[in-house]
């Protein structure tokens, strides 16, 4: 079978999702030059995802690790050293480092303060000039989770804007391998400049809790954060962190812990907004807000393609299909939330009232996100103030809806709304 090729610009994933139906559930593609098996049937994907024999660590399970990264515009989505790209008792001691900073009462004790964030962002778009079209995604789907994780890893107001440019380019998959080590390097100079602040004024922030593991040799926090999807336990000390793990962790956090949360919100917005039968029914109290976000979530995965996992040892799959050792496997999140072997032949209509609300958007697993609660909150709260604050918000005229230039990121360049409705 020919290899599909990945189009960079995601400019016609609709298509792409199709042609991954049609080849089965696991289809040999060609993802800027690097070959790979893409999964979009979410039935076998979701065993992959939790299957010993699939790992995340390329420097020990890919073969063509070396000759790759150093060509390659995405080779900080394999490269770097942190829980992302760890596997089995490296990625547990990784993980339960960051989990402290995304337990059940931290993320519980934010409810609050995202909903005054999101206040005071809407109390800015209330006092723009009337009649005047907005661009949601830049005013309210960037702003509330970048302010968000700003105060989570305790990010100078100064440097948060600076952050969010860099992660807009590890998400810009149109990028040289030039420009891509170029913003790599300007991402790290921050990050080492955000750890040097925190090293002399340590605070009650993740970040300063993550140097404290590492220049402590002790990770063993308070809190148990994995949400039990990995175990925990292992001696005081084992937790300790490298440099290299501790820029490579916050750079995790920093680029996941707010673009899928970004897509989400605009991505909930736009299916709304062009789907007014569907408001309607949150607006009569049949479904909640909840229901709105994991729709969403399942129609449009805020990241479509997650690069990239490798099989660890030959894996037969249904059918026949035999993934060889040292194989890369593309996890097809977008395809996956609308396969019709899972949602039916509707799998492609935004419906809050759906009765299969299942999805992989998080991930599955050992390695499902850790920040899947935090972007639910944020999701819900903006959608619910949004739409209290402004019910007859509409799309501008004559909006077209174009996607951002990745193949990973899913959402929209753009939103542009009217607050007071077309007139």
């Amino acid at each position: 079978m020919e290899r599909l090729v990945l189009d960079p610009t995601g400019r016609d994933r609709d298509a792409e999702t199709a042609e991954l139906f049609e080849r089965g559930p696991a289809t040999p593609i060609d993802i800027l030059g690097v070959r790979a098996w893409a999964v979009a049937d979410p039935e076998l994907l979701e065993e992959l995802l939790k299957d010993p024999r699939v790992s995340k660590d390329g420097l020990q399970h890919w073969p063509d690790f070396a000759e790759v990264v150093p060509t390659w515009p995405l080779a900080v989505w394999v490269a770097a050293r942190n829980m992302f790209t760890a596997h089995g008792a490296e990625h547990r001691r990784l993980r339960r480092l960051v989990g402290t900073a995304f337990s059940v009462r931290r993320i519980n004790a934010m409810t609050e303060q995202v909903e005054q964030l999101t206040a005071v962002l809407l109390d800015e778009l209330a006092a723009m000039p009337a009649g005047t079209p907005v661009d949601l995604r830049e005013h309210l789907a960037y702003r509330l989770p970048i302010q968000v994780i700003a105060r989570l890893l305790g990010l100078p107001d100064a440097l948060a804007d600076s952050f969010r440019t860099t992660v807009d380019r590890v998400f810009d998959t149109t990028r040289t391998v030039e420009e891509a080590v170029a913003n790599l390097t300007t991402f790290y100079g921050m990050l080492d400049e955000l750890i040097a602040t925190k090293r002399r004024e340590p605070a009650d922030d993740m970040t300063s809790l993550l140097i404290a593991a590492r220049d402590t040799g002790d990770g063993e926090g308070g809190e148990d954060g994995s949400g039990g999807a990995e175990g925990s336990g292992g001696a005081a000390g084992a937790s300790a962190l490298t440099e290299e793990e501790l820029r490579d962790t916050l750079l995790l956090v920093v680029s996941a812990g707010y673009e899928t949360t970004v897509n989400l919100i605009d991505n909930a917005i736009a299916a709304l907004l062009t789907h007014p039968e569907q408001l309607a029914l949150v607006r009569n109290g049949k479904v909640g807000w909840g229901d709105v976000v994991e729709e969403a979530l399942r129609r449009d995965a805020p990241v479509a393609h997650l690069p990239l996992r490798y099989a660890v040892e030959d894996i037969e799959l249904p059918g026949g299909t035999v993934l060889r050792k040292g194989d890369p496997i593309l996890a097809s999140y977008a395809a996956a939330g609308r396969h019709p072997v899972r949602y039916g032949e509707d799998g492609a209509v935004f419906d809050v009232a759906r009765a299969v609300k299942e999805h992989l958007a998080f991930g599955h697993g050992p390695h499902f996100c850790l920040g899947a609660p935090l972007a639910r909150l944020e999701g819900a709260t903006a959608l619910r103030l949004l739409f209290e604050r402004f019910p007859d918000l509409a799309l501008a005229p004559d909006t077209e809806l174009r996607p951002v230039e990745s193949l990973i990121s899913n959402g929209h360049r753009e939103l542009p709304v009217l607050l007071e409705g077309v007139r």
